[in-house]
């Protein structure tokens, strides 16, 4: 079992996330650029690190509750953590805080070649509610995104 624990993102800790977010994506964004996010309204930021003070941040996950709904804007795991159940952990914290905060539904979009993602969305109850083709670019080749919604009262994460 991990010893990771969650924890609101810290307004020092966003270079670390700025950071991990590059090691994950192929376009990542910034340290302002994830500032700007989180100080608009309704937008939280939970971090996954070891228990103790000043670890590295193994993950983190970026929420928007507006009407009634949140979405997952990023969730970013360190590859050499993948596979432990970092992600998992984050998503489920997500969820509760979103319903916490008035949300019925969670949505995020996933590139449809990000099969690990997608495996581990479908395990904790997220079904496809709809495609974005082309959505994302991969050099040359542009990849659809698949829109995903899971139903927070209907769910039991745990």
């Amino acid at each position: 079992m991990s010893t990771a624990a969650i924890r609101p993102l810290a307004a020092e800790r966003l270079a670390d996330a700025a950071a991990l977010h590059a090691l994950c994506f192929d376009t990542p964004w910034d340290e302002p650029a994830l500032a700007r996010l989180l100080a608009m309204p309704g937008t939280f930021a939970l971090a996954i690190a070891d228990a103790d003070e000043g670890a590295p941040l193994s993950g983190f996950v970026l929420v928007r509750i507006a009407g009634g709904e949140a979405e997952i804007l990023t969730l970013a795991v360190v590859p050499p953590r993948r596979g432990q159940g970092l992600g998992r952990r984050l998503v489920e914290a997500a969820a509760a805080t979103a319903l916490a905060g008035g949300a019925a539904t969670l949505f995020l979009e996933v590139a449809e070649d990000n099969e690990p993602a997608l495996a581990l969305y479908r395990r904790l109850g997220f079904r496809e509610v709809g495609a974005r083709p082309g959505y994302y670019a991969r050099g040359q080749t542009r990849i659809a995104a698949r829109v995903l919604k899971l139903d927070l009262g209907a769910t039991s994460l745990s």
